[in-house]
Order: structure tokens, then sequence, then C-alpha cells
């Protein structure tokens, strides 16, 4: 039964194999974003604070992209890695990545909160925070690193989904969570007039219903490499080949987090908390250009990952021209 079900990249065409899986990631992505210019929308019409409170959500940012790195040091480094396991048919390998990879989100989730709860004032003053919008800035991150653990699952465990080949299902994911998002955000913010902590428990409650779906997916019965409790532990010698495969999709969002701390500073200096709060604006509109680009890479990596492992090189080198071609367009 397990051959059956399994998604076999080993077949097909690889541009169709390819677009099959990135046209629901790129869906996801899109969603997401725009999900993050309607929560911008809410926070800039907050009576009287309305920008502010956006600018200080703003300020927040760099720490969020931060804690979504270490999300994709996990997942970028092993859910490629699992698919190698699946295509030389090896479950129990994979499974064992998968569980190492949960168990590792786990603790770093853990160090995350910690970290942002005792150190969120002095690194939000740092990433361009002023006396006014630090109120708004607090209260968002505090309650956001509450949920830090449902983001890092979320993001992290949803890659071992498209892993599998289940596209539709990880795009699921995300449209679950922005949907919650946008129904809760007005009541919470509005409503129950808690601001921009309003903003915060919204995301964090959508990111834990995200979460459950991932987590029952991938331990329930159509589920390729199902999650068990006996394989969720870190497997040291699985560790190295994880992180340095992962390393890379990591220092690319930490340093898009720098990168939005030197604006956030400059701006602060040179115009204010205005400029600071266009500059959410601004990202959170940029965020839409780059999609088509990440989401075909997104639904390579698995088909790829899965040839590698079943060594069908002419198939790997097939994926690596044809996305050198789109990316040429």
């Amino acid at each position: 039964a397990m051959a059956e079900r399994q998604n076999d990249f080993s077949k097909g065409s690889i541009p169709k194999t390819i677009l099959t899986l990135a046209g629901p990631m790129t869906l996801a992505q899109l969603i997401n974003v725009l999900y993050n210019i309607v929560d911008r929308v809410y926070l800039g019409h907050i009576p009287g604070v309305g920008g502010l409170a956006l600018t200080g959500v703003g300020v927040c940012s760099p720490i969020l992209l931060i804690i979504s790195a270490f999300a994709a040091l996990v997942s970028m480094g092993g859910a490629p890695l699992a698919s190698i396991e699946l295509g030389k048919q090896n479950q129990d390998g994979a499974k064992r990545i998968m569980g190492s990879c949960f168990a590792l989100q786990v603790v770093l989730s853990l160090v995350l909160t910690a970290a942002c709860l005792l150190w969120s004032e002095p690194l939000l003053r740092l990433f361009g925070a002023s006396e006014n919008t630090l109120p708004y800035a607090t209260q968002y991150i505090n309650v956001y690193a509450l949920g830090t653990l449902f983001v890092q699952l979320t993001l992290g465990m949803n890659a071992f989904i498209s892993a599998q080949g289940f596209a539709k299902t990880s795009m699921l994911t995300t449209l679950i969570g922005a949907v919650c998002n946008i129904i809760l955000d007005p009541i919470f913010i509005f409503a129950l007039g808690m601001g921009a902590r309003g903003a915060a428990l919204a995301t964090v409650l959508s990111q834990a219903v995200s979460c459950i779906w991932v987590l029952r997916f991938l331990s329930g019965p159509k589920s390729i490499l199902p999650l068990r409790r006996r394989e969720a532990r870190i497997y040291p010698y699985l560790l190295k080949d994880i992180l340095s495969l992962g390393v890379v999709g990591f220092i690319m969002k930490f340093t898009n987090s720098l990168v939005q701390i030197a604006c956030n500073k400059m701006l602060s200096i040179h115009g204010g908390d205005l400029y600071v709060g266009v500059m959410t604006v601004i990202t959170a509109i940029r965020d839409v250009f780059t999609l088509p680009a990440s989401g075909i890479t997104d639904g390579a990596r698995p088909v790829l990952s899965y040839n590698y492992g079943a060594r069908q090189m002419k198939r790997v080198r097939d994926g690596i021209w044809f996305m050198s071609a789109v990316g040429m367009l």
C-alpha cells in the first residue's frame, strides 16, 4: 500500500511535476502576502493611534523574520533530506529526519520565546522603535512570542507535507491561517479594543489552528511519513546534515532581517515614525513581486531531492535547466 500511495517524482515530465507543486505553493505565499497587507490596513485604521500602532508592528517585523529564519533553518535542511530518503525508498530514514526536525523546532521555539520575552525592549529600541511606538511594539511582540512554538511548527513542518508531494494540503495550511487571521483581526483589534495586542493574538491563534492542521495531517493516515512520538527526538548524527543544508535559507532570511533593521533604524533617525510606517507597507507590497520565483523554487525542491535520492541524475539536471530557464523570464 505504501508504494501506491507514495507520490513518485521519478516519473513523468519534470517541468510539469515542478509546476504542479509550485502552483499551490505560490498561491499559498500570495495568500500570506495579501493577508499581511490586510493586517497592516486594519492596524492603520485603529482610531487615533493607527499610524503609531502600524509603525510599532513594523519595528517588530525583523524579529518575526528572525523567528521564521530559524524555522527555515530546520525545514529547508530537513525536508529535502527526507525527500532524498524517500527517493531511495528509505522510509525509516526519512521518518527519523522528520522526527529530528520536529524535536529541534520545539527546542528552538522555547529558546526563541524566552529570548523574545527577556530582551524584547532593548531589541526593539535597537531595531528603530521610538518612545512613541515602543509601547505598541512591545504589546505586539510579547503576545506574539508566546505563539512562537505554533509559528515554528507550522512553517517548519509544513515543508514535510510538500516534501511528500501534497502541495494542496500544504497550501491549505496557509489558507486556514490567513482566513482565521482576517476574521479574528477586526474582532480583537476593534470589537474588543485590544489594538496591537489584538493583532498579535489573532496571529498567534491562527497559527495555532494551522499548527494543529499540520500535525494532524502528518500524524494521520494520509501521510507517507507518519509523525510518531518514538521518532520525535533529536538524532545527533542527523543534525550536521540538517543544519548544514538549512543554513543557506537561514542566512537569506536572517540577512533580510538585518536589511530591514538598517532601513528602520535609518528611517527612524532621519524621518521619524511615519517613515518606518511607510516602509512597513512597502515591504508588504514588495513581497508580491518576489513571489513567483520563491514559489517555483519551493515546488522544485522536493522533486529534485527525490530524484537525487532515486539516482535519476538526468532528471535532476533537467530540473535545474528548467529552473534556469524560468529564472531568465
